[in-house]
C-alpha cells in the first residue's frame, strides 16, 4: 500500500496549472476598470446644431441638455431652468469644472440664454455649447 502511494506521488501531475493565468487575467481586468474613463451623459437625446468649427473638449465637464419641450436636464434628471444654478454650483464646490450645454436644434435663444446665465451666475467661468462637427 505504502509503495503504491509513494508511486503516485513521485509521478509528474499531468495537466496544465492555471492559477498563473489566472492571476494574469484579474490583474487586466483590473487593470482596464481603474484606466477607463466614464463619460456622463445627461440622459436624453439631443439634436445638436452643426459647427465648422466645432472642437473637442475634455471629458470631465458638466453637462446640462436642453430638450425641444423646453426641459433643462442634468444626469437624467428634470431641473428645470431655475435648478441651473444650485445644480452647477454644487458641482463646482467639489473641483472647477467647464459647463457644456446640449442644446436641441428647436429650442428658443432665449432659453438658450437664460440655462447659460444661471451656470455663469453660479460660477462657472467656462460654458460652452455643443454641436455636432462635420
Amino acid at each position: 500500500m505504502r509503495s503504491r502511494l509513494q508511486q503516485q506521488l513521485e509521478q509528474p501531475q499531468q495537466g496544465v496549472d492555471l492559477s498563473p493565468l489566472l492571476d494574469v487575467v484579474f490583474i487586466l481586468l483590473i487593470f482596464f476598470i481603474m484606466t477607463t474613463v466614464f463619460v456622463r451623459e445627461t440622459g436624453i437625446e439631443v439634436d445638436k446644431p452643426q459647427a465648422v468649427s466645432s472642437e473637442q473638449l475634455q471629458r470631465d465637464v458638466i453637462l446640462l441638455a436642453i430638450s425641444t419641450s423646453g426641459e433643462v436636464v442634468y444626469d437624467a434628471t428634470n431641473i428645470g431652468v431655475s435648478g441651473v444654478r444650485a445644480t452647477v454650483a454644487q458641482l463646482l464646490k467639489s473641483e472647477k469644472q467647464a459647463v457644456v450645454v446640449q442644446a436641441d436644434k428647436q429650442v428658443s435663444a432665449e432659453l438658450l440664454v437664460q440655462v447659460i446665465d444661471q451656470a455663469k451666475l453660479a460660477g462657472a467661468t467656462q460654458v460652452n455649447l455643443a454641436t455636432e462637427g462635420f
